[in-house]
């Protein structure tokens, strides 16, 4: 173990004690079963739906004990951080709503940067020096690929631990050789000696009780002196930092179920009081044959941005995501879902598979709950950002695309559903709009003539209908205009008719409807014909059979 001096001397010289932190972060004000819960995203990727997820249940919880949700960003890895990652991160969180008590722009147990966090680390790693509970390690890469190689040759566990820790007992004399030729080093957390073969018990707040192998890998805890700053590994910053923003659950994926022996033996040798640990099963994905992890590589609707640029609703994923968090919310009323409690005990140790079908549904389903008013305000804002073209059109004719909305929607008992999420505005109500709406170029079109009726028929037909066209309020007497011009040029008065003997007729009154809709509306499937012109109005819809007629 090396002198106290030496070890000090390794630090700067008004590098306070542990003491000067455990009295600037004191304990919280709590009630009694507060939670102070934590996310802690890295900036070396963008935000996975999975962080969503998690950062949901933690808010839920927190709230719902009276605690405290913090973000602290964990970006001690800065080698491999993404431009525009801590951007997106703070994007995500304000369109999900989930809003954290504490984080980089408020909060009295910050930073909550880890990189700002240097000095503390660095206190408590002398700390653990000055204990003999961690050593100073020279190891070359080249030295640490030989014990790997040697240890799988010998077919043992790889690792730096026991007789493999070439640096864990060496003499001072050779450390401080190395130390006065400036040779870099890491500093290596001292695994219990007892370690080797034993196994560690736990109480997961989601799986009971659970045991794992002990940890016996003296891991790096700091990493090399040659960098600046001097920042920790995950496994020491998440053990300094938990404890002094006094986090009391940590809820994070079952990945880090291994790590948890070596995070409780770090609690143990800073004497810390351990934390209660939550491991939530990771997002799933079906795929032919079984299921895998949800991944940011493969898979578009991991990423947040998916979800945000397609515009789903915000409540339609949350209240998604809850019933996949609990199943029980999954049978109640979005409302009702949003307000109750998430339970830890209920959450699923098997992944959870998502299913854009299902989300969609959901969406599609809370969509129609909404006003036209709250829709075409919430087309707008995410338009801004997605669809610059439509919003210019939208605010020109508010009262139409409100029109718009209302037809199927308003005051029928199954309202339409044909908006899953906000860019698929374009698709179910842009024909609505003059400046979107293509005009059909009379018989030749071949939207028209993909109905296969005689483009002399078409014209004198369309010319006929512009010439005697009423714009009448009532749904019947309107399409009997149409139904009676058709009879005239020659039309079944039916399907059935029209298969019987197709020579002897143009077509039936489904192609003609056929001809007056697309005319209309630019497609063969659409909302219902009379309320869609009552929502454009006579001079509009006339404007549209005028196209079809070659008159425009």
């Amino acid at each position: 173990m090396l002198d106290r001096a030496v070890i000090d001397g390794l630090f700067p010289a008004d590098l306070p004690e542990p003491e000067f932190w455990e009295e600037k972060y004191p304990q919280r004000e709590l009630a009694d079963g507060a939670k102070v819960t934590r996310l802690g995203p890295s900036p070396t990727g963008f935000i996975h739906i999975g962080g969503i997820y998690a950062g949901m249940i933690d808010r839920d919880i927190s709230t719902k004990t009276g605690g405290v949700y913090l973000i602290r960003i964990e970006d001690t890895d800065q080698s491999r951080e993404v431009e525009g990652a801590l951007a997106q991160f703070d994007r995500g969180f304000d369109y999900f709503g989930i809003a954290s008590d504490e984080d980089v722009t408020k909060g009295a147990y910050g930073p909550y940067m880890q990189s700002q966090r240097e000095q503390i680390y660095l206190t408590y790693v002398r700390h653990l020096l000055r204990q003999g509970k961690a050593y100073l390690c020279f190891a070359t890469k080249e030295e640490l690929a030989d014990i790997t190689g040697r240890q799988q040759a010998n077919k043992v566990p790889t690792g730096y631990y026991g007789k493999w820790a070439i640096w864990r007992d060496a003499d001072a004399s050779d450390v401080a050789a190395k130390l006065a030729d400036g040779t870099p080093y890491v500093v290596r957390f001292r695994a219990p000696d007892d370690a080797d073969g034993q196994r560690t018990r736990f109480t997961d707040a989601i799986r009971g009780e659970l045991e794992h192998e002990a940890n016996r890998n003296d891991a790096v805890i700091l990493k090399a002196s040659d960098q600046s700053p001097r920042l920790p590994t995950y496994h020491f910053a998440h053990a300094v930092d938990d404890h002094l923003m006094r986090v009391n659950l940590i809820i994070r994926g079952d990945e880090w179920i291994s790590s948890v022996p070596l995070h409780l033996q770090l609690f143990a040798a800073l004497e810390f009081e351990p934390i209660q640990y939550a491991h939530i099963a990771p997002l799933m994905k079906q795929i032919p044959g079984g299921k895998r992890k949800l991944s940011k590589r493969k898979d578009p609707e991991a990423g947040v941005d998916f979800y945000i640029g397609a515009g789903f609703p915000a409540d339609a994923v949350l209240y998604y995501l809850r019933g996949l968090a609990n199943g029980r919310l999954a049978e109640v009323p979005l409302a009702e879902a949003l307000a109750a409690p998430i339970q830890l005990d209920q959450c699923g140790v098997a992944g959870p598979l998502v299913d854009l079908v299902k989300l969609e549904d959901i969406s599609a389903d809370h969509i129609a709950t909404l006003s036209g008013q709250q829709i075409l305000d919430a087309v707008r804002v995410w338009a801004r950002e997605y669809d610059a073209e439509l919003v210019p059109v939208l605010d020109a004719e508010p009262e139409l695309a409100l029109r718009a909305l209302a037809v199927e929607r308003d005051g029928v008992e199954n309202p339409r559903k044909d908006l899953r999420k906000w860019s698929d505005f374009r698709t179910a109500y842009a024909f609505f709009f003059p400046a979107l709406f293509e005009l059909v170029s009379g018989p030749s079109d071949e939207r028209i003539a993909a109905l296969g009726v005689a483009p002399e028929v078409v014209t004198a037909f369309a010319q006929d209908l512009v010439a005697t066209y009423e714009h009448r309020d009532d749904a019947s007497e309107w399409f009997n205009q149409i139904r009676d011009l058709a009879a005239k040029h020659g039309f079944a008065a039916n399907a059935k008719e029209y298969k019987k003997d197709p020579d002897a007729y143009p077509g039936s009154i489904r192609e003609a409807s056929q001809l007056v809709r697309v005319a209309i509306t630019g497609a063969t499937k659409s909302p219902d014909l009379h309320a869609t012109t009552q929502a454009l109005g006579a001079e509009e819809t006339l404007r549209r059979l005028k196209a079809l007629a070659g008159t425009a």
